[in-house]
This record gives C-alpha cells, structure tokens and sequence, in this order.
C-alpha cells in the first residue's frame, strides 16, 4: 500500500487533533471510516470532519475490508478488548494512551500483535516530537553528568466530574489519564525501569484518584518523583526536570510543545535555550504510525514499551492502596 486507510472506534474529543486534522498534512494516511455507539453522533461526526464513511458498529468497522489500520481512542476500560478485535480483523492499530486498563490487558495484546505480526503502537504522541528526541539525547550525552533525580508533572483541572475519566468500571483515574505521560516520561529519560517506593493519591471516591504522587527509584540508584492531577491544588503544572551531578534539565510543557515550550539546560557553568519546530505532536505521530505499517520501521511505543509503563502505572495504585484499573 501507498497509502494508509484509518478507520476510527468512537466519535471520540481526542480524534480531530489526533488523527483527522494530521492526516491532512500526512500524505500517506487517510481518515476512511467512523463507527460510534450512537449512529446519529457517528454521521454527525462524519459530515463535520469530511469522512466518507460511517459504520453501525465498531465491529462492522473493523471488519471493513477498505480499512487498513484503526486508530482507537475509545475509554481507556476498552481499549484491550478493540484492539485485539482489530488485530484479530487484521488491522493494524494505534491505541489511545493508556494502552489498557493494566497489566494482564497490556500482555494479552502483545501476544495477539506478536502472533497477528500486526503494528500496534501506543499514542504517547510527546515521544515522536523532536523535543522529546533532545531531551533523551542531552541525558545520554553526560552532559549533565550522572543523573541524580528526575520530577515530571502534568496536572489540569477538570472539574467535570461526571467524566468519563473518572469511572473505574471504564479506568479512569488522574493516574491513568495525565498520569501516563508522567510515568513514562520519567522512564524515557530514567532509562530504566523503576520501582516504585510509595505514593500518595487525592481521592475523588474510593476507587478513582483525582491526583497522585508517587516516588520511582531506578536500578542504578537514582530517583524520580511523578505528579499528575485532575483536580487538586497542584492546579496547572507540566514539566520535566533532570538533575545530573553536573547540570540540569529543565522543560516546561513537553507534551505540548506545538502550543509553548521552553528547554534550559545548565551545565559548565553556563546555561542555554533550544527551540523546537510547531508541528504538532499528533502529525509526527502519524507519519511515525505510517511508517511503521508501510515501511516497518520501529516505533519509540511498541508493546513492549507499554507492558513497561503499565507495571509502573499498576505498581503506583498498589502503593497508594488502591486497586489497579480492571481488577
């Protein structure tokens, strides 16, 4: 194929940032198909965002033999069960972060990925930005000298409490949500795999954080801290910070960095500034995605990738006292 045809589960918010409005700038993918639970939302959806085609069913969609991949953005409890559908199907697929809802779930669609032979890659879409690129780059370099301690943040209010992310029967939680990003960010630029030593959650009922806090430890000895929130007083924070024996590294808003940025890097005794392209994340995301299904070329969030931070993700609500998502 020359071209990638995306199929889309749900009539999701994330979907027209995601996949609809890079694929018109990504030559080889195109939006061919939406299915929802609610076909009136579904064709609505269609006639908005210009897709051709609407299903009645997300098993009728991923069945459609004009389809090559779908890209699922459904709520996080079902993101295992569709996409091993999906794959089962044949389709290639990219999943909305968090993989799933933990796990067990992360390890039986690795499986099917493995025996299909199918791409599967999860939506971290911060990975495939150059800023991301630089910052593993500048801790690799020893510019900063050993690393000591890592900090990532990314809290938002989202008062809207019936959301669906914050119903466990669909794993929500902040940590599941904003949470993700800081997880695996600390482990992109930790380089290992971490433990985690404790966490402290922010309620909003039993089950269901509304923010975390919890502390990582990596084999060689160094620590990182992850803060992430719905609704907390840790309002509005996104970052990441790498402090090194002789240098630090400081960025503010790397999941975004389309929207703002800003990189300080200390180290010698100096300090200086880098600045990165506004392409969106999501369109280096899908060119990433596509080059995988048509070229096979590796992703920066395979299954294994995923599996990874979901033991993290898992091992942070067992810390705190919680149950993980889906258990």
């Amino acid at each position: 194929m020359a071209t990638l045809r995306i199929g889309i589960l749900g009539a999701a918010r994330i979907a027209p940032s995601a996949v609809i409005k890079p694929a018109q700038n990504v030559g080889e993918a195109v939006v061919g198909a939406v299915a929802a639970r609610d076909r009136s939302r579904a064709d609505a959806f269609a006639s908005k965002h210009g897709i051709p085609k609407v299903h009645d069913s997300y098993a009728a969609l991923i069945a459609d033999p004009e389809l090559d991949a779908i890209y699922n953005p459904l709520p996080n409890g079902l993101h295992a069960e569709w996409t091993i559908a999906a794959l089962e199907a044949g389709k290639h697929v990219l999943c909305e972060k968090p993989f799933t809802a933990n796990t067990n779930e992360a390890e039986a669609v690795a499986a099917v990925a493995s025996r299909t032979g199918l791409v599967v890659m999860e939506a971290f879409h911060y990975r495939y930005h150059p800023l991301a690129k630089r910052m593993r780059e500048i801790v690799d370099s020893d510019e900063l000298g050993e690393v000591r301690r890592i900090e990532t943040a990314l809290c938002f209010p989202l008062p809207k409490f019936s959301d669906i992310r914050y119903q466990y029967d669909l794993a929500g939680g902040a940590t599941m949500d904003v949470g993700t990003y800081t997880v695996h960010m600390a482990r992109l630029l930790g380089r290992e795999e971490p433990e985690v030593v404790s966490a402290v959650a922010k309620l909003r009922t039993p089950d269901v954080d509304r923010a975390m806090r919890a502390e990582l430890k990596f084999p060689s000895g160094h620590t990182a801290r992850i803060t992430c929130s719905m609704w907390s007083s840790w309002l509005i924070q996104t970052y990441a910070r790498v402090i090194g024996e002789r240098g630090e590294l400081h960025v503010i808003n790397p999941t975004s960095p389309q929207l703002w940025h800003r990189m300080r890097v200390k180290s010698a005794g100096s300090a200086r500034s880098e600045k990165f392209p506004r392409k969106p994340t999501y369109e280096y995301q899908l060119e990433a995605f596509c080059a995988a299904v048509l070229r096979g070329e590796p992703t920066f969030t395979p299954p294994s990738d995923s599996i990874a931070n979901m033991r993290v993700l898992d091992a942070i609500y067992v810390a705190a006292g919680m149950k993980p998502r889906g258990t």
